[in-house]
């Protein structure tokens, strides 16, 4: 019962911090372009050091 008592706060801060940093990372525009990663590897680009 004692392992309750450290583990439901600890799981509740946890999912505090995931909530912020998500909600930090849409304030940031780190979700602008889900497409484009997806794209950019099929695209072939010419070797730059010749």
């Amino acid at each position: 019962m004692s392992g309750l008592a450290i583990l439901i706060p600890v799981a509740l801060l946890m999912g505090l911090i995931g909530l912020a940093v998500f909600f930090w990372a849409i304030r940031n525009n780190q979700f602008e372009d889900l497409d484009g990663a997806a794209q950019r590897i099929l695209i072939e680009e010419e070797d730059e050091t010749q």
